[in-house]
């Protein structure tokens, strides 16, 4: 009996501490006014401004706000399976399937792409404009020991530079193997300011090349840097505002959400940021 007391006990003290964690998770940006708020985490869609264009028709319509927080993949999958957030926007398709399959998401839901583009100094000393591959390029550059900036954040980005350098066969470290522990435009700017090589996804590309005149697209092509998004919530009662998550997944999947993934920056960088989910189709496991 003394036993049952004291895991009751224990149990309504994790349940506060979760709760109260999850209300105190600030919001990097806020979307619409209504009562009924629920918490997404993503990266570089929100920092890019494509959440807000999403955004703002859902929450007219529902009369409820969206709770942006920032954050790279591997991050948004954590804050998924505490229970401090109520969906996520990620490109981590092997974390993606093992929260669905370990139960505390569902709803995974192709959303659209982007790729990887390396861009570096125009000069290109390390010689990645000839690669053959994304990994030759890698190796390309730990062999010239020219600077590379990485995110090192486990974000979507980061693991997918960390598979490159598993498939070049290398271990990249040393003064030349710079990590931030940054977002992705933040990065890329270093990367400008010191001029060295960096991963960056193109979306970003579009939307900042012309505040980083030090660099330039110099390898990109490689079926392997495709970059595919997944959306994902929490299941029914899960979380407080679950529902409203997957209600947005469903309109993010509609015809009328997947305008946005084809025309947004369009109007702003001259071109689109991201592809589609029908294109990004091809692309998908």
């Amino acid at each position: 009996m003394e036993y049952k007391r004291w895991f009751s006990l224990v149990s309504m003290v994790l349940l506060v501490w979760v709760s109260v964690a999850a209300a105190e998770l600030p919001c990097t940006e806020t979307y619409g006014t209504g009562p009924a708020v629920f918490r997404l985490a993503t990266g570089s869609p929100g920092e890019l401004g494509l959440l807000k264009v999403l955004a703002e028709p859902f929450v007219a319509e529902h009369n409820a706000s969206l709770c942006w927080v920032k954050a790279g993949s591997g991050a948004s999958l954590k804050l998924l399976s505490t229970k401090q957030v109520d969906m996520i926007m990620v490109h981590a398709p092997a974390g993606e399937k093992k929260a669905v399959a370990e139960g505390w998401a569902v709803k995974r839901t192709l959303l659209g792409s982007n790729e990887f583009y390396l861009v570096g100094p125009a000069a290109d000393p390390a010689g990645i404009a000839g690669a053959k591959s994304a990994a030759d390029a890698y190796a390309r550059i730990a062999k010239a020991g020219t600077l590379f900036f990485s995110r090192g954040d486990n974000s979507g980005t980061h693991k997918k530079e960390q598979a490159v350098w598993k498939q070049a066969g290398i271990d990249p470290s040393g003064a030349w193997y710079v990590v931030t522990k940054d977002f992705m435009t933040a990065t890329l700017r270093r990367a400008n300011d010191e001029r060295g090589y960096f991963m960056t996804d193109s979306s970003t590309w579009v939307a900042e090349k012309d505040n980083n005149p030090n660099l330039k697209i110099l390898f990109r092509g490689d079926k392997f840097l495709v970059n595919t998004y997944h959306a994902l919530s929490a299941p029914e009662g899960a979380t407080t505002q679950a529902g409203l998550g997957a209600a947005f997944i469903e309109f993010a999947a509609s015809e009328a959400g997947q305008m946005f993934f084809r025309e947004y920056g369009k109007d702003t960088a001259g071109a689109g940021l991201y592809n589609d989910a029908a294109y990004a189709r091809q692309y998908d496991d």
